[in-house]
């Protein structure tokens, strides 16, 4: 009999969330823009407004894999605002600013 085992040895769950996820940039440069494009794009992001680009369904590891890219071609004029929901029932605002990431998680009052 197979033991079924939700977590993989990293203790993750082996099952993927799919979230919602909203990127809006302020690159400090043309070329920042055009990597920023291309990246997200390779992401299945849509964009929807001139500085706003949208995914319906994201990993969260997927997340963790863009935000590494999106940190290799960024700089210190670079800016840009994460949006994510749900994650961990609650909507989190990560940010990129000066090259460093904050993140800030808003959560539900749900008892």
């Amino acid at each position: 009999m197979q033991q079924i085992r939700p977590f993989d040895k990293a203790g993750n769950f082996e099952y993927s969330i799919q979230m919602f996820v909203s990127v809006v940039l302020d690159p400090g440069g043309v070329e920042s823009a055009k990597s920023l494009a291309t990246i997200l794009s390779r992401y299945s992001f849509k964009k929807i407004q001139r500085a706003c680009w949208e995914c319906m369904s994201i990993t969260e590891s997927q997340l963790a894999n863009l935000k590494r890219e999106i940190d290799s071609v960024t700089d210190y004029y670079d800016k840009l605002r994460i949006y994510q929901f749900p994650i961990n029932e609650s909507f989190a605002i990560t940010e990129l600013n000066h090259k460093k990431w904050r993140r800030c998680v808003i959560a539900s009052n749900q008892n």
